[in-house]
């Protein structure tokens, strides 16, 4: 059962599942099922039988958390505790997708899954929150998984955002002093559906912290420099520092993840940025 299904990666796995003929899945938009509910959760999920949920349902918007946090702790903090237990009590193992916000420790190396957190915001700390309370609740059955910069042709992200303010400008500033690695949403859907099927096919399960996020280490600056030149778009992008685009939460200066566990544990390769970047960018152009 896969939660928060309109969002980016649950359109992504609703459109990359039917490609893995044994899952049999079950999409509860947040509309339909509020993880933050038990009620909603024990009646919603009474007659689900499968033996996995993927909870994608999640408070994303990085500034407006700053004056809704009460919001934001319930959706991704007290929500997953709920989601959880509700898991522990079926047998069910739970993936819970949450974020390279956490760390924010000024590293400048791949951060690793047993790296310090240091969460600077409202989003931050309760991502954070969210993943100790799936662990201290599951901690047999779940499955952390931190992932950074999605994005895919649904919803609203910065690939899209550029594409669209390229179009309409002759010259974009954009901040490269921001560092990580993109995630395309059905790169990152497959990976998830892969592991399952290798579990499901007697591979041993491995929970606790993982990272998913595309291979490669790029910046935003060059992410917009690069959807101008895939997309043929003449428009100019400027490089400029963090401080002069002040934002009302924190972003990271460094989140690139090292994914070394998650490939060595499930045996995957994960695809580069840039090449997943043009083939989004491919389907948009497409769709246009």
């Amino acid at each position: 059962m896969i939660t928060g299904a309109s969002g980016q990666l649950g359109m992504a796995l609703q459109e990359v599942m039917p490609h893995f003929p044994a899952l049999a899945p079950e999409f509860f938009t947040s509309s339909q099922l509020d993880i933050t509910d038990a009620d909603s959760l024990s009646a919603q999920l009474s007659d689900c039988t499968g033996g996995w949920c993927i909870n994608c349902a999640a408070f994303t918007a990085v500034d407006q958390a700053e004056t809704e946090e009460r919001r934001a702790f319930e959706v991704n903090a007290m929500g997953p505790e709920l989601l959880a237990g509700w898991c522990r009590r079926q047998g069910i193992r739970l993936v819970h997708i949450s974020s390279d916000y956490v760390y924010h420790n000024d590293r400048n190396r791949p951060l690793r899954e047993d790296d310090e957190t240091h969460p600077r915001g409202v989003y931050a700390r309760s991502k954070l929150a969210g993943d100790e309370a799936v662990l201290r609740v599951y901690p047999e059955g779940s499955l952390v998984l931190r992932t950074s910069w999605l994005y895919s042709v649904h919803g609203h992200n910065f690939v899209k955002t550029m594409m669209r303010l390229g179009a309409e400008r002759s010259e974009l500033r954009v901040v490269s002093d921001q560092v990580g690695t993109l995630t395309y949403a059905p790169d990152l859907a497959i990976g998830i559906c892969r592991m399952i099927t290798a579990v499901a096919s007697g591979l041993p399960f491995a929970g606790g912290i993982f990272h998913f996020s595309n291979e490669g280490v790029t910046s935003w600056y060059d992410v917009a420099h690069a959807v101008m030149r895939l997309s043929g778009l003449s428009c100019r992008v400027q490089p400029i520092d963090t401080a002069e685009y002040p934002t009302p939460a924190d972003r990271p200066l460094y989140s690139v993840m090292s994914k070394r566990r998650w490939k060595e544990t499930y045996d995957q390769q994960i695809p580069h940025w840039r090449d997943s970047l043009e083939a989004c960018l491919k389907r948009l152009g497409q769709e246009a």
